[in-house]
């Protein structure tokens, strides 16, 4: 009997099960958490740093990584504040063009045969740059619309969640079911393949770096309205997040193996361990090590379904 199938339902309870843990750790603390005020806070930017890590979930689906995220979403965050609130016309021109820049950035890594990592990283100097120049002080103010929508209370749950189950359903049908989906996929899995196939791995990169860029923006856009402003730090720590997010939820490095569902979940438990570790006043330095140690913990539960997959290979 193959494993494939409990192992491949592994990749998504582990995560699920440390989301689980945390939250109900954060009940037993603090029963008054267990309500939608509760939830509201504990959740509150979990929406932004969701849609960051399915950016960066695109990029690694190629087998690349993207230093570049935080920068990028702090810019976008800038534009929302200035651009896109007082001028419109001009701050969606910026955006798209923002997101074809990022496009063009997976074109020449794969035209170039550049290093991903190398590439990014100098283009994180760039947006950060770009941002400085909107934004040399934190300020702006965010889309009306923007705010109203980040401020909606539906009823029973709230917004972060609701918004944090649709963008996992949005990625999920472009991941699993469309033909770009799996080209990309394809690509992370078997570049050579793909080529062989007929098939054009500099589109298949291209999309993937543009669909990263638009959902960085959309977090950009979320976060300020969110926040109710910007500057041009403001979610620098997202790069980590998102490749954090992105292992957590039972995606890797190489092969196109990625799972947008446990990228969300991912997202939601490294913004839930920040939110209570907040809420219970313990220090910003432990609140990054309590993270990782987060990390590391699923990362081993990973290591032993490597190895069963590994065992099923041999059988």
């Amino acid at each position: 009997m193959s494993l494939r199938p409990s192992v491949d339902a592994m990749r998504l309870v582990v995560p699920t099960l440390a989301l689980t843990a945390l939250l109900a750790a954060v009940f037993w603390l603090q029963p008054r958490a267990m309500s939608y005020m509760g939830l509201n806070l504990l959740f509150n930017l979990a929406v932004p740093i969701a849609l960051a890590t399915l950016a960066q979930m695109f990029i690694l689906a190629v087998n690349n990584l993207d230093l570049s995220i935080g920068a990028f979403v702090s810019f976008a965050a800038c534009v929302s504040a200035t651009f896109l609130q007082s001028t419109p016309l001009i701050g969606v021109l910026i955006l798209l063009a923002a997101i074809a820049a990022y496009a063009a950035i997976g074109a020449v890594i794969h035209l170039r045969n550049l290093p991903s990592i190398v590439v990014t990283l100098g283009m994180s100097f760039v947006w950060t740059g770009l941002a400085v120049l909107l934004l040399p002080a934190p300020g702006g103010s965010p889309p009306d619309w923007a705010r109203s929508l980040m401020t909606t209370k539906p009823p029973l749950v709230p917004m972060a969640i609701v918004a944090s189950v649709i963008i996992a359903l949005i990625a999920h049908l472009i991941v699993t079911r469309s033909s770009l989906g799996v080209l990309i996929r394809g690509v992370g899995g078997n570049e050579r393949s793909v080529e062989r196939a007929g098939w054009s791995v500099l589109w298949a990169k291209t999309a993937a770096y543009a669909l990263a860029g638009t959902f960085a923006v959309a977090a950009g856009i979320a976060l300020v309205g969110l926040t109710t402003s910007a500057d041009a730090n403001i979610a620098l720590r997202y790069t980590l997040l998102s490749i954090a997010g992105v292992i957590l939820g039972g995606g890797e490095f190489v092969g196109g193996r990625v799972s947008p569902v446990g990228a969300v979940i991912g997202a939601l438990t490294l913004t839930l361990a920040a939110s209570f570790l907040s809420f219970m006043r313990i220090s910003p330095d432990w609140q990054i090590g309590a993270q990782g140690a987060i990390l590391i913990i699923v990362l081993a539960l990973r290591l032993f379904l490597n190895r069963l997959e590994r065992q099923e290979g041999r059988a």
